[in-house]
């Protein structure tokens, strides 16, 4: 690959970030602003003398935080490379060392010197009391620290990394950054807790003590007791996984390979879980299945048995969360099983191999990176989710309730919530590896440069009876759940009082017409606003980050690959009740302050996310030929233009996914927002648990029903701002369907 910036005197994106490290660092408020990062009132207030809010410059100049005067040297140093050849050996050490040095002093100087001076007693015996005292990083420290990350990485490219692409190089430091800070630092700070003794030392005796607990690996129920919730929890994620991956391809091929009429309602239908607040479908469930529930009571009388609490356990725990996240599943899959080239099934009919044949011998294969990555995702989802164990497990017990209860629980044990994240890594490990096996190095591309106007042949009756049934039965079972969430909404008392009534919604969401403009009366809506701009903000970013990593480890070659991967999933493989205890314990304290702010809101959910848009885009990609890229380089495009007018394009079903992915779940996530949020950043979802908590259902599944609406709408804008990926194929019935 070559980058054809080599034949330029300056790389346009090294000005850029040279520029941009002297703004960073004369220019703008160096620390983090107290009125919130999107407040620009410091610009009349101050600025930029007053010391909240001077630039790093100003700051010296007044003789204040003389420990970022050393920033000035890789400044200074790095526009010595303006003017120079890439073939310059000067360039690349100009570039390197600036970068470098530049940005190992931002870390070292954040870390050593916090609110109360400096933060290590080392540091103290080595030069005294320091006498001053700073905050986190703002806007300048943040600029400043992004141009010498890219000023490095475009010396690593100089120095001939991955040919020499600018644009690959600085993604890969880009993403390895950001992944470092966001998903390593914090969650290595939680398991540290693993080893910490009572009287604050570390003890690898501790650490074994609760590792080898028989909570965690006893097996006990294949003697009639009760198993481990290490144990408990592997089992259920296996079959979610298995049950999630199935469904999801049974909705895909009905979509994609039938003649079905209504399919975007089956589209509409599959999407409904993945938008509701987990508990609801859990309180859904109870009112149908449970001991008082009406299909109970019903079956009850009618076979003339006693009602049993069947529903409280694993059965109930493995279908509420079935029904949550195989949409999941579907949305990885259709993407997949659309991709998969008509003319490859085609060519094997013509071999005169049926319809049964082609199936399994062509078109099933060819979706095994689809129906891995579904797997995993179940997997993982399975592992991780909060919600439904709280309210169905009863005394079923996994991994990710333990953990919240030892964390807010009487007992509020760090060590232990450490240890069951750990093991429930080790897990989501091994599934990870376990689906590398499976895949091996085979190719599944599909998709290439030349032209395919294929037509997609429809399944065969043998597979087609039992998809149909399938389909049919989980949908009408979606259809009475939400049937049960709606009717909910509009009566007095849930289970009590049926009578009719719409007062929960004009509680939550009544408005008042004045003179000055609308008036937000409705309790609900303060909680709901900001829900809807952090989840906005949240989904593009996830995409983003989520589609450009995919790139690098479909399409790029380079060291420690594997992990670059793991690492881009840890944040998935971990529990959202840790993810938001370790965001606490990471960003509470210089160098990055963000708790209490909706930058951190914002920040959990890219990271938590972000795995869905990865593995969306890998699935699409592995379809990608090659020599798509290679066409473009060769007729003088980069690799930044080669991505942006050649791939994405080709991939509007994992974009699609990863949006409405990142933001439904930005939506209805409880988990880590339960310790994130603020009385002034209150998402719905912490506001909807505070009013069940009360007893106020009524309210409660008023909003969420509310929330159900919104994001359907927001899910169809979406679709129509992304598109639908345009390879031209004909349908089976002879007209042209643009895929």
């Amino acid at each position: 690959m070559r980058d054809i910036s080599s034949k330029t005197t300056t790389h346009p994106a090294l000005i850029f970030w040279i520029v941009a490290g002297w703004v960073g660092f004369c220019l703008l408020p160096w620390y983090g602003i107290e009125d919130g990062f999107f407040t620009f009132e410091w610009l009349v207030d101050g600025y930029p003398f007053d010391e909240d809010y001077a630039p790093a410059a100003f700051l010296i100049a007044q003789g204040e935080k003389l420990w970022l005067t050393p920033l000035l040297i890789p400044l200074i140093t790095s526009v010595f490379a303006l003017g120079r050849k890439k073939s310059d050996p000067l360039y690349a050490k100009i570039l390197l060392l600036s970068g470098a040095f530049g940005f190992g002093w931002l870390i070292a100087q954040g870390f050593g010197i916090g609110i109360r001076g400096f933060n290590f007693d080392w540091l103290n015996a080595l030069f005294g009391e320091l006498g001053d005292r700073q905050f986190g990083m703002g806007y300048g420290a943040l600029l400043l620290a992004s141009a010498f990350l890219f000023l490095f990485t475009q010396g690593i490219a100089a120095r001939g990394a991955v040919n020499g692409d600018v644009f690959v190089v600085s993604a890969i430091g880009g993403v390895i950054v950001i992944v470092t800070v966001f998903v390593f630092f914090p969650i290595a700070k939680m398991l540290l807790a693993a080893f910490i003794t009572e009287e604050g030392g570390y003890s690898a005796s501790v650490f074994a003590s609760k590792f080898f607990d028989d909570r965690l690996w006893s097996l006990n129920c294949l003697t009639g007791g009760r198993c481990g919730v290490a144990w408990n929890s592997l089992f259920l994620a296996v079959l979610v996984g298995l049950l999630t991956t199935v469904l999801g391809l049974v909705f895909a091929l009905v979509v994609t390979r039938s003649g079905f009429r209504y399919k975007r309602a089956l589209r509409a239908l599959t999407v409904l879980p993945i938008i509701t607040p987990p508990f609801v479908i859990g309180l859904a469930l109870i009112l149908l299945f449970g001991l008082s529930g009406t299909v109970t009571q019903f079956v009850a009388e009618l076979l003339g048995i006693q009602p049993t609490r069947w529903l409280y356990g694993m059965p109930g725990v493995l279908i509420a969360q079935t029904l949550a996240f195989t949409p999941i599943a579907f949305l990885v899959l259709i993407g997949v099983v659309e991709g998969v080239s008509p003319s490859m099934e085609e060519a094997a009919q013509t071999l005169r191999a049926n319809r049964w044949q082609t199936f399994r011998t062509v078109s099933l294969p060819l979706m095994r990176p689809g129906l891995a990555n579904a797997f995993l995702l179940g997997f993982i989802e399975s592992m991780a989710d909060f919600g439904n164990p709280l309210v169905l497990g009863g005394n079923f017990d996994v991994l990710s309730t333990e953990i919240f209860f030892a964390i807010v629980g009487a007992q509020y044990d760090q060590g232990r919530a450490a240890v069951l994240a750990m093991v429930l890594l080790f897990f989501t490990l091994s599934a990870f590896y376990a689906q590398r096996m499976w895949l091996g190095k085979k190719s599944y591309t599909t998709v290439s440069g030349k032209g395919d106007a294929g037509v997609h042949p429809l399944m065969p009756n043998g597979l087609a009876i039992p998809v149909f049934i399938a389909a049919g039965l989980w949908g009408l079972f979606t259809v009475v759940v939400y049937g049960m969430i709606l009717y909910g909404s509009v009566v007095e008392l849930w289970g009590v009082n049926n009578t009719l009534t719409f007062k929960h919604y004009v509680t939550a969401f009544s408005v008042r017409f004045e003179e000055t403009g609308i008036r937000w009366t409705g309790a609900a809506w303060d909680s709901f606003w900001t829900t809807i701009y952090i989840a906005a903000a949240a989904a593009p970013l996830t995409a983003i980050v989520g589609l450009i990593t995919a790139y690098l480890l479909t399409r790029q070659t380079f060291a420690g690959k594997n992990a670059f991967e793991f690492g881009t999933m840890l944040s998935f493989a971990i529990p959202g009740t840790v993810i938001g205890v370790s965001y606490i314990l990471a960003f509470n304290v210089p160098p990055i302050e963000i708790t209490g702010t909706g930058i951190i809101l914002v920040v959990s959910f890219i990271f938590r996310n972000m795995p869905v848009g990865v593995r969306a885009g890998i699935a699409s990609m592995s379809q990608l030929d090659k020599s798509l890229d290679e066409s473009s380089l060769t007729l003088g495009a980069n690799s930044w233009q080669t991505f942006r007018k050649v791939i994405l394009p080709l991939l509007k079903p994992a974009i699609l996914a990863a949006l409405v992915y990142s933001f439904v779940r930005a939506m209805t996530a409880i988990s880590a927002v339960i310790f994130l949020v603020s009385a002034e950043y209150d998402m719905a979802t912490s506001y909807i648990i505070g009013r069940v908590e009360n007893n106020d259902y009524g309210l409660a599944i008023a909003y969420s029903t509310t929330l159900i609406f919104v994001m359907l709408a927001a899910v169809g804008l979406l679709q129509l701002l992304v598109g639908r990926t345009k390879i031209g194929r004909r349908t089976q019935f002879g007209a042209k369907e643009q895929t």
